[in-house]
């Protein structure tokens, strides 16, 4: 079974950055798409971006020109450098990564999530 470990949350003040990491361990063929949602209170999980296993990226309207998503595939690590931060930016953030198993088997794995806070 793949785990995904979540860090890089925390407390910040608008207009500050934060740099979340994702990495997945276990065993597995490879990794395809990987990405990031968030989830406020009382609102449904949205993305936030994505990124494939060729680097091809994209972000949610509200994100773009302020985040910024990567992955190392030598580490099996995505990452989200989050700056010029909002405190509607407020959620928990979740990882979230299509694991191959198999060249036919894959099924997508999700992080416990990370909880970041835009506030002064």
């Amino acid at each position: 079974q793949v785990q995904l470990v979540e860090s890089g949350g925390g407390l910040v003040q608008p207009g500050g950055s934060l740099r979340l990491s994702c990495a997945a361990s276990g065993m597995f063929f490879s990794i395809g798409a990987m990405g990031w949602y968030r989830q406020a209170p009382g609102k449904q999980r949205e993305l936030v971006a994505a990124i494939s296993s060729v680097g091809t990226s994209n972000y949610a309207d509200s994100v773009k020109g302020r985040f910024t998503i990567s992955r190392d595939n030598a580490k099996s690590t995505v990452y989200l450098q989050m700056n010029s931060l909002k405190p509607e930016d407020t959620a928990v953030y979740y990882c979230n990564a299509n694991i191959k198993y198999t060249t036919l088997v894959a099924r997508d794995s999700w992080g416990q999530g990370t909880q970041v806070t835009v506030s002064s």
